[in-house]
């Protein structure tokens, strides 16, 4: 059997196809939208490697299988019955961030990204969700879109948040918290 090519050549047009055959450009809002859920589950690989394996690591794997069916989703033009994130997913999001988040102290002030490495990466995690979630719906903006995708990616964001807390307490280092005076 010969291995097939990692390249086609038929993107050399600015345009490529979606699931089921279709071609679009590259400038598509689908492209952009399953594009950033890609980046995000990248630098969520990133972010596992500077974890140890436990119960945040396990989370985050799940997650990531979320993503890749989120992603599957929107690069299909037709709506399909595909594995797709459901209101019981937000709500296991939304333990996992009641759950950390009961670890934490109060916050009186704006966290800057930052400490830990892990830590820094959540919030890079953190800021490509929300990347995501604009192009998410920018996309459902010219076709429909089930919210219970929607409300994931929001959450998404949050759990991201909340676990770079957490990692720095962890890893016992202080939170960088905002200057209004910007000294």
């Amino acid at each position: 059997m010969r291995k097939s090519h990692v390249y086609t050549r038929t993107g050399d047009d600015g345009t490529t196809s979606l699931v089921g055959g279709k071609r679009v450009s590259k400038t598509h809002p689908r492209l952009h939208a399953y594009g950033t859920v890609d980046e995000l589950n990248a630098v969520i690989g990133l972010l596992l490697s500077c974890l140890e394996k436990g119960d945040d690591y396990d989370f985050l794997l799940g997650v990531q299988r979320h993503l890749f069916s989120i992603g599957a989703y929107l690069a299909t033009e037709q709506c399909s019955d595909g594995h797709l994130v459901c209101m019981p997913d937000v709500a296991r999001l939304e333990e996992a961030i009641d759950r950390i988040d009961n670890q934490l102290p109060p916050l009186h002030a704006f966290v800057l990204p930052g400490g830990a490495k892990g830590a820094a990466v959540c919030h890079l995690c953190r800021t490509v969700c929300r990347r995501a979630e604009r192009h998410i719906y920018a996309l459902s903006d010219v076709c429909p879109l089930p919210s219970d995708v929607l409300a994931y990616m929001n959450r998404l964001s949050d759990y991201f948040f909340v676990l770079s807390r957490k990692i720095n307490i962890c890893e016992k280092h202080e939170e960088i918290f905002w200057d209004k005076s910007c000294k």
